[in-house]
């Protein structure tokens, strides 16, 4: 039995194998405190919770649903990106809802690449703008985000050898793992080099509403000659604690957002209308909701920078996402890091070297921890440093 020779290229997916690394530690006794995966801890807001309930109900939404998400959710995005952002979008043709914006992110690689062709994507990125390359018979090429450029992507360095075989530009701003984010000044840049060589850009926004101290992260859609190139992936999962619900959206160009629906249409049989109609209810009434949970992921970024910082590791506090992208101390490399937190104080980081070559150096540390156990965990941290 022969497995394809793309999958053969794929290595295990780093969250599954953060996760049997962790629960092998448990099997040994060890209470571990992860602060690995960015899984939102709180619960989602009742509201949401009222909305499923009641609309699972009604006979009428167990059947099939729309391929193309019903009316109101499109429309309810298009209507929250105009408030959010100033950008109309047509509903029918420019808005696509996503069973999670991980979803509309591996699927569009395999509407836009042909073997032999390249994606280009910055790293340390999250794994599946690379294995979404590689799953669709294409190449990653990758370009380093490094701190003395702001975890920016140098786009100049690209060799105009690989520009010439690539099709698509991946970007993340508010970035996963690093944090960083970026102005509507480089999003200019950005949309000026695609449309200079002929490339689509993607842009990863689902940390867009995860932000602090008077940051406003933009959409790439507001530049100038970006609905000629560009898509945008958002998701609800972090701004609503709605990671297990799987709903999200891409929004732009309207023959790229055509071409992921044709791909997905032959995929899947779109989102369960209850689901759909949560993210309605979302977008519409749980602002107080999303304002709270900010609030919380200050308080714990401050916390935690603060006390690693006392500990004598360089942490420095975000203005977007929920991680904190730490410097590991001298004489160790992030695996031997990670390990060494893991064996001696039973608590949990992601080896940045998970993420690309340039995380190397680097753990990241995920705020989404209840006050408590992040409590607990700088406590036993300080009985190894």
């Amino acid at each position: 039995m022969k497995l394809s020779d793309r999958l053969r290229k794929v290595p295990p997916y780093l969250f599954a194998e953060i996760d049997r690394l962790i629960e092998e530690k448990k099997e040994q006794g060890v209470d571990v405190i992860s602060f690995g995966v960015g899984d939102p801890d709180v619960p989602t807001p009742q509201g949401i919770i009222d909305t499923l309930i009641r609309e699972a109900e009604k006979p009428s939404n167990h059947r099939y649903p729309s391929y193309f998400g019903l009316p109101i959710l499109r429309e309810t995005f298009s209507a929250w990106f105009k408030e959010r952002f100033g950008v109309t979008l047509d509903p029918e043709r420019e808005v696509l809802p996503l069973i999670g914006s991980k979803e509309g992110i591996a699927h569009f690689s395999v509407a836009i690449l042909d073997p032999g062709t390249v994606a280009v994507v910055p790293e340390p990125s999250y794994p599946v703008y690379s294995m979404g390359a590689i799953l669709a018979g294409g190449s990653p090429y990758y370009v380093p985000l490094k701190k003395e450029h702001s975890f920016l992507p140098v786009l100049e360095e690209i060799p105009e050898t690989v520009l010439k075989e690539s099709r698509i530009l991946w970007v993340n701003y508010p970035n996963n793992p690093t944090g960083a984010v970026a102005d509507i000044e480089f999003f200019k840049k950005a949309v000026h080099f695609a449309l200079e060589h002929d490339l689509i850009i993607a842009h990863d926004n689902a940390y867009s509403e995860i932000t602090y101290d008077g940051y406003v992260a933009p959409s790439i859609l507001q530049v100038e000659g970006a609905m000629d190139c560009a898509i945008e992936f958002h998701s609800l999962s972090k701004s609503f604690n709605m990671t297990g619900w799987r709903i999200g959206f891409a929004c732009g160009n309207r023959d790229l957002i055509e071409g992921l629906g044709v791909v997905k249409t032959n995929i899947d049989s779109g989102i369960f209308n209850p689901i759909q109609l949560c993210g309605v209810h979302a977008l519409k009434n749980e602002s107080n909701s999303l304002n709270r949970m900010r609030e919380i992921y200050r308080k714990r970024r401050d916390y935690l920078v603060e006390e690693l910082k006392s500990m004598g590791l360089d942490a420095t506090p975000p203005l977007g996402s929920i991680y904190l992208w730490v410097k590991v101390p001298d004489g160790f490399d992030s695996v031997g890091f990670s390990k060494y937190a893991l064996e001696k104080a039973g608590v949990f980081f992601t080896p940045g070297n998970s993420y690309g070559p340039s995380g190397e150096g680097y753990v990241r540390v995920s705020l989404t921890v209840p006050d408590e156990r992040i409590s607990e965990a700088v406590s036993r941290l300080k009985g190894i440093f």
